[in-house]
């Protein structure tokens, strides 16, 4: 039986490729990046940026994005990407924001973050719960333009 974890990771993988292939019918050079990269998930080299996708199905039920900032008391997620793009699944549909707007949602709506073990984790994250309606203001697309 497969732990959180790897299931977690393995779903990443599958949706990771799902949003590579809708780069390459634009930017055929794209690829994934190998092994563990804080940085980003998808690399454009037409472009030189760099794409994080994240997973959150369980919005769906909760009305909320998790955007994790730190993990076992190190910066994680959003205070580490160098990604110019996040599409986050959410069980739904493929959104896509610049990463500046993520932090000018957080900003402009003053948001705190909150503490809490996720499920499969054994450590403390740091994380923003952003309720979907408000996030999704700030989105640039639902599928690759």
């Amino acid at each position: 039986m497969k732990n959180v974890f790897s299931k977690d990771l393995e779903a990443g993988k599958k949706y990771e490729n799902i949003v590579l292939c809708m780069v390459q019918k634009k930017y055929p050079k794209a690829y994934i990046v190998d092994g563990y990269c804080k940085e980003w998930d998808i690399f454009v080299p037409e472009l030189n940026f760099g794409i994080e996708v994240k997973l959150d199905k369980k919005s769906i039920d909760t009305g909320n994005i998790v955007i994790e900032i730190e993990f076992d008391g190190k910066p994680s997620a959003l205070t580490t990407t160098k990604a110019k793009w996040w599409v986050i699944y959410d069980g739904l549909k493929y959104n896509w924001f610049c990463v500046k707007n993520i932090f000018r949602c957080i900003e402009e709506n003053n948001l705190t973050y909150k503490k809490f073990v996720g499920r499969g984790d054994i450590k403390e994250k740091k994380a923003y719960l952003i309720k979907k309606k408000l996030l999704f203001k700030y989105k640039e697309y639902e599928t690759w333009r």
